[in-house]
């Protein structure tokens, strides 16, 4: 506690709060959504199973646009990214320099989850479990990898996106959405692979939102703070060029787009193409999020006037010492909330089982219903001693000094090339996992392909951060 109120007591006064805040809110979001709507059974053999409930809860699909919140962690990421490179250029920092510190803020805990499930998969299969029901709790556990795989896509593209707004503006994000209007239109008339681009051009277009966002609170009020600190106004001439394509902030602005962007989104649920669900449903025509459709583009816009909205209130209650307080604590291990969330859901579920008292009610039953409240609460708690146990991880990575970079020349060119391949290798072996089948026989538990890529890719990155002692 009295490190928490350290850190509230030296937050800048410019500090965008508010954004720590929604970041915070999304992934609570996230995590409670999931655990709400597990729906825990047996198989053949009388061993625990898990699904998703929302194909027995039709009822419940509208609240799926309340519950999906991923937009708005891409849409903070956007802003905190723009604004970290921007204070980091102004510092001498380059962008190599600033992307490798940036991934080191979500590597860490990643490879601290995926080490653990490794050994413990390796450990199980050594005393005889099947391959194929290792297999399948890794599978379950690193569920949340998927988010990653897209996340690290579009933070290495933030330099050249950035760079993109203060030329064209709301022009970036309306071409993406473009493109993830024609992927929609490859699924619906073709195989549903043509929508795989999405996955990028889907949640940059988020993204982006987000970087415009930060450029014109930039433009409107000269200096923000970013994770780390303050960092300087957009640039004159750059502020000059996007004059006239700069997001609006007003209250005004947020009612038109919660609304815009709801009665877009009811159309196009309705007399549209688009299920309502805005979650993951198994036998659905096609997915909202997996990969981005136009419908939780137009979410995204309602979301984000919805958050206009709310702005100064929020504000005004983060400038009290103890929300601010909880906001820090909780952004110090976020990812970690995020990482572990599932993997408290299998521990508790293993614990249950195993001493025969772990219920399995039907799904949308009374007994169903009711087992939501004690099942939420046992899950926070075990999810508390994970995070006790890993969150130091994730805690620790903004603890390095800033470091130096490399001037021109062939060094700065191998390290930007080393980064990419990095990064590559990284979302690789994450999108490998995320591909390969619960059932098939893994004894490490996830892709021996993958495992490797991913050590190799991560150690790369943390060689290079080492060597030049960059921080973003």
């Amino acid at each position: 506690m009295r490190r928490l109120r350290q850190l509230a007591a030296r937050t800048p006064a410019g500090r965008q709060r508010y954004v720590d805040l929604l970041r915070a809110l999304a992934i609570g979001m996230v995590v409670l959504g999931h655990w709400a709507v597990a729906a825990i059974g047996e198989d053949a053999a009388g061993r625990p199973t898990g699904r998703s409930a929302l194909p027995d809860l039709p009822w419940a699909y509208p609240l799926t646009w309340l519950a999906q919140v991923m937009p708005i962690f891409f849409l903070v990421g956007g802003y905190a990214n723009a604004a970290s490179l921007a204070a980091r250029r102004a510092a001498g920092v380059d962008a190599t320099a600033w992307l490798l510190a940036r991934g080191a803020r979500l590597l860490r805990p990643t490879t601290a989850l995926l080490l653990v499930i490794a050994g413990g998969a390796a450990l199980a299969s050594l005393v005889g479990v099947a391959a194929t029901l290792v297999r399948t709790v890794a599978w379950f556990a690193t569920i949340p990898l998927w988010f990653l795989a897209a996340y690290l896509i579009v933070v290495p593209l933030t330099p050249a996106m950035l760079a993109l707004h203060r030329r064209l503006g709301l022009l970036v994000p309306a071409a993406l959405a473009a493109l993830v209007v024609a992927g929609d239109v490859g699924r619906a008339l073709g195989p549903a692979e043509l929508a795989l681009p999405n996955y990028v051009f889907g949640w940059l277009a988020v993204h982006q939102l987000g970087i415009a966002w930060r450029e014109a609170d930039a433009g409107r009020h000269d200096a923000h703070p970013d994770a780390a600190g303050g960092h300087p106004p957009c640039p004159a001439s750059a502020r000059d060029r996007a004059r006239e394509r700069r997001l609006p902030l007003s209250r005004r602005a947020g009612a038109a787009a919660l609304l815009g962007g709801l009665v877009a989104t009811v159309l196009l649920t309705t007399v549209g193409p688009y299920p309502v669900s805005m979650l993951n449903v198994p036998g659905e025509r096609l997915d909202n999020a997996a990969p981005p459709s136009l419908a939780l583009l137009t979410l995204t816009v309602a979301q984000f006037g919805l958050i206009l909205l709310l702005r100064d209130p929020a504000e005004r209650w983060l400038r009290r010492p103890r929300p601010w307080q909880a906001v820090i604590a909780v952004n110090a291990v976020v990812l970690t909330v995020f990482l572990w969330h599932l993997s408290a859901a299998i521990l508790l579920v293993g614990a249950l089982d195993a001493a025969g008292v772990l219920p399995t009610p039907p799904v949308g039953s009374a007994a169903w219903l009711a087992w939501r409240v004690p099942w939420v609460l046992m899950l926070t708690v075990v999810l508390a001693a994970l995070v006790a146990v890993f969150g130091p991880v994730e805690a620790r990575t903004g603890r390095a000094g800033r470091g130096r970079t490399d001037g021109p020349g062939w060094r700065a060119t191998a390290r930007s090339a080393l980064a990419a391949a990095g990064f590559a290798a990284v979302v690789y072996a994450l999108v490998v996992n995320a591909q390969t089948p619960r059932s098939a026989p893994e004894p490490l538990g996830l892709p021996a392909a993958a495992l490797v890529a991913y050590l190799v890719g991560a150690g790369t990155l943390r060689l290079l951060r080492s060597g030049w002692g960059s921080r973003g």
